[in-house]
């Protein structure tokens, strides 16, 4: 096939075209669920019914007028290169950002894919022993995503789309209040939107945890668990009281030192998180909670937030 041809009609680099080509290559890619059975998955894997609706208009059956060759061509080796790198958990884009505006086909190219790998995620969840109920539990993520992206205005599904490999390779698990990723030198630990971070949930969950990795992955040392996040930011001390629960969540990790992290802008992740927004203008986002000011205030007075990595002993 001609790379340059399908990225033009793709609307996107010849480079992203040609990386997910790359790494494909020629490895066996999966089928999606019937598409009578996709209403029932999709409620499983907690997507609300506008977001569902969509899925299934833009379906990608036999013949549909919506699905180009190169859509579909897409479709087949981005299933192909997630698929071929179960059990890893390294950062992972499974092709390039559609113009997403085009319609449903293009809107959810990469939901396709992800339902496409849950029978191999499940697969994978069973060849380690992981219950039935932690399974769904971490792949009904899907659901958190999208309706986030949709409160976004479509502005967050970039980087979720990559986020959600780590789930369709059985690196992510939710336990509890925490998601979880395992790797090779620590568990990494993601906070989802999903109710009050309360010390007593963030316990009860870092106490799954303990006894779940060694349980059902023993071949790989657990000596702590790691988090980098905004939430880890001393600057939050200047604004919130004593007691709160991102100030305690806070309070139990030992900093590494204070140096430039590589990647997501501390600044923008905050806007993501906290107000689901990446344009709205600083004057304009709401101003109901503590945090949320100490948000608009700190970034109005000219300061920027900082993305602080610490550690918990296992």
């Amino acid at each position: 096939m001609d790379l340059h041809e399908t990225a033009a009609r793709l609307g996107v680099p010849v480079e992203e075209v040609e990386r997910v080509h790359r790494l494909a290559g020629d490895r066996p890619s999966a089928p999606l669920p019937a598409k009578a059975d996709a209403p029932a998955l999709l409620e499983r894997l907690a997507v609300r019914a506008d977001d569902a609706a969509e899925i299934m208009e833009g379906w990608p059956g036999p013949g549909s007028p919506l699905w180009t060759p190169e859509l579909r061509w897409l479709l087949d080796r981005s299933i192909a290169l997630v698929r071929a790198d179960v059990g890893g958990h390294e950062w992972l884009s499974p092709g390039p950002s559609l113009p997403r505006e085009r319609g449903p086909a293009w809107r959810h190219l990469y939901v396709y894919a992800y339902l496409a790998l849950v029978d191999d995620a499940r697969g994978y969840h069973r060849d380690h022993g992981i219950a039935a109920d932690v399974s769904w539990a971490s792949l009904a993520d899907l659901g958190r995503n999208l309706a986030v992206d949709r409160r976004m205005r479509r502005e967050g599904w970039p980087v979720m789309q990559s986020w959600l490999t780590l789930h369709s390779r059985g690196t992510i698990y939710e336990l509890g209040r925490l998601q979880h990723q395992h790797n090779d030198e620590a568990i990494e630990l993601h906070i989802p939107e999903s109710g009050p971070m309360t010390p007593e949930a963030v316990d009860a969950s870092l106490d799954e945890a303990r006894a779940f990795f060694p349980r059902h992955f023993p071949d790989r040392p657990y000596p702590a668990f790691s988090c980098g996040s905004w939430l880890l930011d001393p600057q939050l001390l200047e604004y919130l009281p004593a007691d709160s629960n991102i100030v305690r969540f806070q309070r139990r990790f030992e900093l590494e030192p204070d140096e430039e992290q590589e990647g997501n802008d501390a600044d923008v992740e905050v806007l993501r998180f906290v107000f689901r927004t990446l344009t709205t203008p600083l004057d304009e986002l709401p101003r109901r909670t503590v945090l949320q000011r100490a948000i608009v205030d700190h970034l109005q007075a000219g300061r920027h937030w900082r993305i602080r990595r610490g550690h918990i002993p296992m």
